[in-house]
C-alpha cells in the first residue's frame, strides 16, 4: 500500500476512533480488545495508531511484565482482572492471558495441568465477561516466518528498535512449527460465538492496520455524539502582576539553539567546500582548455 494513499486513509480512520471513544464516554461502554500473534508480528505498531490521537485518560494500554513469584500462586485471570475496563473506559492488550496458551506453553514456562485447565477455563471466563456488557474483540496478527525472520535481523541491528527483542522472541525462530500448533490448539478451544477470534494479515503493515483499524470501528456499536464547541474566553486585562526575574529559577538550557548555531556552521563549511570544489574544476577544466589547444596547434 502506498505511503500517501496509507497517511490519508489512516488519519480518516484515527478520526473516526476519536468519535467512537466520544461514544465509549458517553453511553459507559466498556472495551477491551486483545492483539495477539507472532513475535515482530506487528501488534505494537498497531496498538500505537489505534491510540495515536485518544485520551489516554479513556484509552489505556496493557502490557504486563513478567508475572511475578506472587503471580504465579494465584488464579491465573487474577493479574488481569484489574485491568479490565469500568464504564466509559477503552482497554487495548498488548498481549493477553493467551500468553498461557502460547509462549508459556511452547516454552514450558506452565505445567500441562495448568494449559490444559487454562483451555477449558478461557471461553468461561470470556463468556462471564461479555454477558457482564463488555465489548471484547480479540486480533491475531500473523505474518510469514521469512517475513519474521526479516524484522528480527531489522531489530537487532537497529539500536533504537533491539530492546524489542528478548530472548524469547530469538527463540521463537527455532520453534516456528510449535507455535504454529499451540496457534491452531488455541483457536480449536477459545474461538467462541461470543468472543471470536479475527486473523490479520499483517505481512504488509501498512493494509494491516488499515484492516485491523476498519473492523475494530464495525465491531463496536458506536454513534456520532453531539459534542459541545469549545470556546475559548477572551483574556482578561492584566491586574498588575510581574514574573520574578528569570534569574530566580533553573531553566533547561538552550540545546536547540547549539544545534542551529552548529547546523548554520555545517552548512556554511559545506557551501565553502562546494565554492572550493568548483574553483578547482573551473581551474582544471581551463587547464585542460589550455593544453588542447597547444596540442592543436603543434599537430597544424
Amino acid at each position: 500500500m502506498g505511503k500517501k494513499l496509507y497517511e490519508a486513509e489512516l488519519m480518516v480512520l484515527q478520526a473516526k476512533l476519536v468519535d467512537m471513544q466520544a461514544w465509549v464516554q458517553a453511553t459507559g461502554a466498556r472495551v477491551v480488545v486483545i492483539f495477539e500473534g507472532r513475535d515482530a508480528a506487528g501488534k505494537g505498531s498497531t496498538i500505537k495508531r489505534v491510540s495515536e490521537y485518544l485520551n489516554p485518560r479513556v484509552t489505556r494500554i496493557v502490557a504486563l511484565p513478567t508475572p511475578s513469584e506472587r503471580d504465579k500462586t494465584r488464579w491465573y485471570f487474577q493479574r488481569y482482572v484489574p485491568h479490565l475496563p469500568a464504564a466509559g473506559e477503552i482497554v487495548l492488550m498488548d498481549r493477553s492471558w493467551y500468553n498461557r496458551a502460547g509462549v508459556e506453553h511452547v516454552m514450558g514456562y506452565c505445567t500441562s495441568t495448568e494449559y490444559h485447565r487454562f483451555l477449558h477455563q478461557t471461553p468461561i471466563f470470556e463468556r462471564m465477561l461479555v454477558e457482564d456488557g463488555i465489548i471484547l474483540i480479540k486480533y491475531w496478527f500473523s505474518v510469514s516466518d521469512v517475513e519474521q525472520e526479516r524484522r528480527f535481523r531489522d531489530r537487532a541491528s537497529d539500536p533504537m528498535r533491539r530492546w524489542k527483542l528478548s530472548p524469547n522472541d530469538v527463540l521463537s525462530i527455532t520453534k516456528w512449527e510449535d507455535y504454529s500448533r499451540a496457534k491452531d490448539t488455541m483457536f480449536v478451544h477459545t474461538d467462541i460465538p461470543e468472543a471470536k477470534w479475527w486473523e490479520v494479515d499483517n505481512e504488509d503493515k501498512r493494509r494491516g492496520r488499515i484492516n485491523t483499524i476498519a473492523h475494530l470501528l464495525s465491531q463496536v456499536p458506536y454513534e456520532v455524539v453531539e459534542r459541545a464547541d469549545v470556546i475559548v474566553p477572551p483574556r482578561p486585562p492584566s491586574g498588575g502582576y510581574e514574573r520574578p526575574p528569570r534569574d530566580f529559577t533553573s531553566h533547561v538550557p538552550d540545546y536547540a539553539k547549539e544545534v542551529e548555531k552548529r547546523h548554520r556552521a555545517e552548512r556554511i563549511d559545506a557551501s565553502k567546500g562546494k565554492r572550493a570544489r568548483e574553483k578547482d574544476a573551473a581551474r582544471i577544466a581551463d587547464r585542460e582548455e589550455a593544453e588542447d589547444g597547444q596540442n592543436g596547434g603543434s599537430g597544424d
